[in-house]
């Protein structure tokens, strides 16, 4: 099979391999079409992603759907020709976390396209893919399965959403209007919040925001650095925080203007080393700082909510380039004047 494999910062080849063998309770299945994550733009363009650095060849990709291929002998409701959803969490169904309902917290957690342990997990950037059977949720048969390739990224918003507590009548600001953060901001208008603030530096991704995830207000914080002063008034102060840029100092600014006994929820991915906070503010303000990473079982929610069209995905679908032109759509993925989110199609 044909697949994208990152050797490490802008090496990233289509390699012919072979395919894995077929346990009992798994499924082969061909990839539909697999979304340019931000975690893979950072394994392209330096190799690394957070602390997670490349230590071998990684096939890259997460956010995928397809259609099931073959059954391992002892699956059961899902068939051959099925088209499905993809999890790409894998965990180990065993460990306290996984029992407590935290599988993302998993310490033995597979996660498609990740090198955060080694050997690295390959992901699903790739035309066959073997998925335990509790990864892969069938669908029907008319399911778009372009925009079912955003369950996973919508179910990191999902998850981001729980973490902050109810939002219903709540205000809230998001930091970033990249795919994630204009999803956090969706979820947060799913959750019945009664008014949601995007900020990004682009424009283009603020038009988005506003036009098509429909929030309230928007902020362009590079063109209008004092836009968020406004803010700072306690009767004008946010409930909840979302920091999705990946930003320390779009971090360090939600201080000032989530009210006191407000919450922020990181679920950017900071660069490597230490970021310095505002900790006395955290303190006598009694903000909670809590962190949101990937999701549980907010991934069938996802799935559930974009196929009864409860969420329409469609604004942030920017275009799509077959496998072998991987690494033109890769280095047009980063155009964030262009492009929301970018997708392979692999085998539609």
């Amino acid at each position: 099979m044909l697949a994208a494999v990152c050797h490490g910062a802008k090496d990233l080849r289509i390699e012919t391999l072979d395919e894995s063998a077929l346990a009992p309770d798994e499924v082969r299945v061909a990839i539909a079409y697999g979304g340019i994550c931000g975690s893979d733009m950072h394994y392209f363009h330096r190799g690394a992603v957070g602390d997670f650095a490349l230590r071998e060849p990684m096939i890259l990709g997460h956010e995928i759907s397809g259609r099931v291929v073959e059954c391992g002998s002892a699956v059961r409701g899902i068939a051959p020709g099925m088209k499905a959803a993809l999890d790409p969490s894998r965990g180990c169904r065993t460990c306290r976390y996984c029992k407590a309902g935290r599988s993302n917290l998993c310490a033995n957690m597979r996660f498609l396209g990740s090198a955060g342990r080694y050997p690295h997990v390959q992901g699903g950037f790739c035309e066959r893919l073997v998925l335990r059977q509790d990864q892969v949720i069938p669908v029907a048969p008319d399911t778009d399965l372009l925009a079912l390739s955003v369950a996973e990224p919508l179910s990191v918003g999902l998850h981001a959403v729980n973490r902050a507590g109810s939002l219903v009548g709540k205000r809230v600001i998001v930091t970033g209007s990249g795919p994630i953060g204009l999803l956090t901001a969706r979820a947060a208008i799913f959750a019945g919040a009664a008014e949601v603030v995007s900020t990004d530096i682009e424009d283009a991704a603020l038009r988005v925001a506003s036009e098509g995830v429909g929030v309230t207000d928007t902020v362009n914080v590079r063109t209008d650095p004092d836009g968020l002063q406004r803010f700072v008034d306690d009767d004008l102060a946010f409930d909840v925080a979302f920091e999705a840029s990946g930003s320390a100092d779009a971090l360090r600014s939600l201080f000032r203007i989530v009210r006191r006994g407000g919450r922020i929820v990181q679920l950017g991915m900071l660069p490597p080393g230490e970021v310095s906070l505002p900790i006395n503010l955290l303190q006598a303000r009694e903000i909670d700082l809590v962190g949101a990473f990937r999701a549980h079982d907010e991934f069938a929610l996802a799935v559930q909510l974009i196929i009864s069209g409860t969420i329409d995905v469609s604004s942030i679908l920017s275009g799509t380039y077959p496998l072998a032109d991987a690494v033109s759509a890769f280095e047009h993925a980063g155009d964030r004047s262009m492009v929301v989110k970018l997708h392979l199609e692999i085998a539609p």
